[in-house]
C-alpha cells in the first residue's frame, strides 16, 4: 500500500523539506502514532510526491522564532509552536492563514474567536504578530465598522472570554463557576491548553443565555484566570452532548482537518500543517483527535501592547507637572458642610492634556513614537474634604474612585464624610473621565448606533483620567499643601507621607489600574471589585439598561456576543485585566509592590463575585477565615489578623449566585451595604494605617 495519500491527508508539506529542517521534527511526532514503515516512507518521498494541497497563499504568516516573538530564526524553542531549534523536543512549524472568515464555523464569520486565522505577521510587534482583523468579521447592524482601531494590537486580550457556535448542545458535563476544578481533569469536555508549558488552564464553559434567541446561543469558554502574554493558546472542544446525550457532529470544515478528507476550501488545506501541530500537541495531553468537536489556535496580546500606552502617558504627565503638583485655582470653599468636616473645597487644576478634547469622546493623541503625546492642556475639576481635626494635626490623604459613570461628588457620602471626620483623613476625589457623569452621551451614542470603531474613546479617556487623579495627588501633596488655606496650628494640615487609595464598585474595579500605575500610594482597598469587563457586563444588573440599547442594534444574538470581546480589546488598556497582576509583583515601570484589601458582597447584583474572584486569583491573595466559601478556586484561606494583601468576603443570607451569565436578583441587593457595617469601616481604616487585615466578625462575616 502507497502511504503517501494518506501521509499528504494528514498534513505534512514535503514540498518544503528541502528548505525546511522542521518537517523532520513533524514527523518524528507522528512516529509515535504512525507505523515505523510510513514515517520512513515519509523521509523518502520526493518534494514532489504531495501535489493535492495548493500552495499557501500570499498573505499566510509563519513564526520560524522559537520564543513566540515573531524575530526570524533565534531558535531558543520554547515550545510555543515554532519550529525546531534542534534540541529534540519535536517542534512542528506553525502556519497561519489570514484569513477574512473561518468556515471552521461556518455559522458566523468571526467565530471561533479568538484565532489565530484572524492575525497576520509583523515583526514590528513584541509579539511578531498583529491582528488582522476582516470588514466581513465585524458584528453585523446598519453601521459598518472599521476594524483598524482593533488591529492595533499584537494579539488577542489575555481576559478573552472564547466562542464558537454549538446550537443544540447542553451543559452535561461541563465545568461550571463552582467546579471549576474538574476542567483540569482528564475527562473535561473543553481543554485549553498553554502551549509554552503543556499545562492546562483552569475555566468553566457555558452558553450565552444572556438573551432570548435559543437559535443563536454561543459557546463560550471562561479561563478562570487571567491568560498569560504572549502566549499561543490550544483550545479544544469534544463530548458535548445535546438533549438525548447525543455527541454534536463536527462542521464539514474540522472533519476534513481531524480525518485527513479532502476538502475543496483553500484555507483547510493551507492550516494542515498547522493542525499537524495541534492534534501533535493535544495528543501529548492525552485528548484524541478522533473524538474532537472543535479545535483551534490563538495568540494573546504583549504586556506592552496592553500597559503601554498608560505607563508612558503618566510617565509624561507627571514629568510635565512636576513634583509639587499642576497650577490651580480654588473656585469655592464651604466652610463646616458637615459635622466633623472643617473645609469643602472645589478647585480646578490645569493638566497636560493627552486627547484631543477634554470632553466626552476625546480620543487619544500619539506621537511619532506610537505613544500618548500631549496636545495642550485642560482644566478638570478636585474635590477635597479636610477634617476639623486636621487643624491641629496634619491629616493623612485618602484618594476614593466613584461608581458606575458617577462623580467626584460621591465623597459626600456619609460614610466617607465620617471616615474623614473620626481618622483625620484629607478625602478627595477627581472624576473617573471615561466612565464618569460627563461620558455617559458618548457611551449611549456608541451603544445605540454599533459605532464600536469608536469604543477606543472610553479607554482613551480612562487613561487621561487615571493621570488626573495622581496629578490631584501631587497638587494635594505639594502646592495646595503650601497655601495659606491649608495651614493649621502648626503649619501645613496636609501630611504628604504614605497616602491611601479606597474604591468602591467601579472604583474598586478601576481602583486596580490606579494601585498598579500610582506612584505614590502604597495601600488601597478596593470594594466590591472584579474583572474583566467581558466576564461583568451580563452579570451586572447595571447593565441591562445599556444591553438593551445594545440588543437593538445586533440582529444576531452572536454578534451581540462578539461585539462585547471586541470591545474588551481596547477595555484592556484601561480596565483591571490588564494591570492587576503588576499590583504585588512586577511592578509598572514607575512603580513599586503595593498592599490591596478587597471587601466582597456575596450575591452582589451589580459586580458578580467571579469577578472579584478572578482578581483575588490574579493577585494571588488569600481570604481571611473564618470563610463564608472556603472552597473557592485557588484562593487559599488565612487566619487572622494577617499582614498582607487579602480578600474578606461578606455574606448576606442570599441564596446561591446564578452560574449562568446572568445577574443575581434575589433578595436586596448587598452591593453598597459594607458602608453602612461600622466593623467594615474599622477593617479599612486598620488596614490603610497599618497593613494588617482583621475582620472583626464574630464567626465567618455575615453581618444580617
Amino acid at each position: 500500500m502507497d502511504p503517501t495519500p494518506a501521509i499528504c491527508a494528514a498534513g505534512i508539506s514535503t514540498a518544503r523539506a528541502d528548505s525546511d529542517h522542521t518537517t523532520l521534527a513533524a514527523v518524528t511526532r507522528l512516529s509515535s502514532r504512525w507505523p515505523a514503515s510510513l514515517v520512513s516512507a515519509l523521509l523518502s518521498l520526493s518534494p514532489l510526491a504531495c501535489n493535492t494541497a495548493p500552495p499557501p497563499a500570499a498573505n499566510t504568516s509563519t513564526e520560524t522564532s522559537g520564543d513566540g516573538d515573531g524575530d526570524p530564526g533565534d531558535g531558543d524553542g520554547d515550545g510555543d509552536g515554532d519550529p525546531g531549534d534542534g534540541d529534540g523536543d519535536g517542534e512542528a512549524i506553525v502556519d497561519w492563514p489570514t484569513l477574512d472568515c473561518d468556515p471552521l464555523v461556518p455559522e458566523l464569520c468571526g467565530f471561533p474567536f479568538p484565532n489565530n486565522v484572524f492575525s497576520e505577521a509583523d515583526p514590528s510587534t513584541p509579539t511578531g504578530r498583529r491582528l488582522a482583523l476582516s470588514q466581513a468579521l465585524m458584528p453585523k447592524s446598519s453601521y459598518a465598522p472599521d476594524p483598524s482601531g482593533f488591529n492595533t494590537s499584537d494579539g488577542f486580550s489575555p481576559s478573552s472570554t472564547i466562542m464558537t457556535f454549538m446550537p443544540g448542545g447542553t451543559t452535561t458535563g461541563l465545568a461550571t463557576p463552582v467546579t471549576i476544578a474538574s476542567s483540569l481533569g482528564p475527562d473535561s469536555p473543553t481543554i485549553l491548553i498553554d502551549t509554552s508549558t503543556g499545562a492546562r488552564v483552569p475555566h468553566w464553559a457555558e452558553y450565552d443565555v444572556s438573551h432570548t434567541d435559543d437559535s443563536r446561543r454561543a459557546f463560550m469558554i471562561r479561563p478562570a484566570v487571567r491568560l498569560e502574554p504572549d502566549t499561543r493558546y490550544i483550545v479544544a472542544i469534544r463530548q458535548v452532548v445535546d438533549q438525548a446525550g447525543v455527541p454534536l457532529p463536527a462542521s464539514e470544515g474540522f472533519v476534513a482537518l481531524r480525518d485527513g478528507t479532502p476538502s475543496d476550501e483553500p484555507s483547510i488545506e493551507q492550516r494542515r500543517p498547522l493542525y499537524l501541530d495541534i492534534f501533535a500537541r493535544l495528543a501529548d495531553a492525552g485528548i484524541e483527535r478522533e473524538t474532537l468537536q472543535l479545535a483551534w489556535d490563538f495568540s494573546t496580546a504583549s504586556d506592552e501592547n496592553v500597559t503601554g500606552s498608560a505607563v508612558h502617558l503618566v510617565d509624561e504627565g507627571l514629568a510635565l507637572i512636576g513634583p509639587d503638583g499642576p497650577d490651580y485655582v480654588i473656585d469655592q470653599v464651604t466652610l463646616d458642610p458637615t459635622p466633623g468636616i472643617a473645609m469643602r473645597i472645589e478647585l480646578t487644576m490645569t493638566v497636560p492634556l493627552f486627547l484631543d478634547d477634554p470632553g466626552g469622546g476625546g480620543s487619544m493623541v500619539y506621537g511619532d513614537d506610537g505613544l500618548p503625546e500631549a496636545s495642550g492642556t485642560a482644566e478638570y475639576p478636585v474635590l477635597i474634604h479636610v477634617p476639623t481635626t486636621a487643624a491641629d494635626s496634619p491629616a493623612r490623604l485618602m484618594a476614593y474612585g466613584h461608581g458606575m459613570l458617577g462623580s467626584r461628588w460621591e465623597i459626600t457620602a456619609d460614610h466617607l464624610e465620617a471616615l474623614a471626620a473620626d481618622h483625620n483623613v484629607i478625602v478627595f476625589a477627581t472624576d473617573w473621565v471615561g466612565m464618569a457623569e460627563d461620558d455617559v452621551d458618548n457611551i449611549v451614542q456608541l451603544l445605540s448606533t454599533g459605532h464600536i470603531d469608536d469604543f477606543h474613546t472610553v479607554p482613551d479617556r480612562l487613561q487621561q483620567g487615571f493621570f488626573n487623579a495622581f496629578a490631584a495627588m501631587r497638587l494635594i501633596q505639594g502646592k495646595l499643601a503650601d497655601d495659606p488655606i491649608m495651614q493649621g496650628v502648626g503649619g501645613s494640615m496636609v501630611d504628604p507621607v504614605d497616602p491611601w487609595y479606597f474604591g468602591g464598585s467601579q472604583g474598586g474595579i478601576f481602583g486596580s489600574c490606579y494601585m498598579a500605575l500610582s506612584p505614590d500610594v502604597t495601600r488601597g482597598v478596593l470594594a466590591v471589585p472584579g474583572q474583566p469587563y467581558s466576564l461583568l457586563l451580563n452579570r451586572s444588573v447595571n447593565f441591562s439598561q445599556f444591553f438593551t440599547l445594545i440588543n437593538t442594534v445586533y440582529p444576531d444574538k452572536l454578534d451581540l456576543r462578539l461585539f462585547v470581546e471586541l470591545v474588551q480589546l481596547q477595555w484592556d488598556r484601561a480596565e483591571p485585566s490588564g494591570f492587576t497582576r503588576h499590583i504585588i509583583e512586577d511592578p509598572l515601570p514607575g512603580s513599586y509592590e503595593k498592599d490591596v484589601l478587597l471587601l466582597v458582597s456575596i450575591g452582589d447584583h451589580q459586580v458578580t463575585t467571579l469577578g472579584a474572584h478572578m482578581m483575588a486569583r490574579e493577585l494571588g491573595v488569600p481570604q481571611i477565615g473564618p470563610a463564608n466559601r472556603p472552597d473557592l478556586f485557588e484562593i487559599d484561606v488565612v487566619e487572622q489578623p494577617y499582614a498582607g494583601s487579602a480578600m474578606i468576603e461578606y455574606g448576606w443570607g442570599l441564596g446561591p449566585e446564578p452560574i449562568e451569565n446572568v445577574p443575581m436578583t434575589e433578595g436586596e441587593d448587598p452591593h453598597g451595604k459594607l458602608a453602612d457595617i461600622p466593623i467594615a469601616v474599622i477593617t479599612v481604616e486598620q488596614f490603610l494605617r497599618t497593613g494588617v487585615v482583621e475582620s472583626f466578625c464574630d464567626d465567618v462575616c455575615d453581618p444580617i
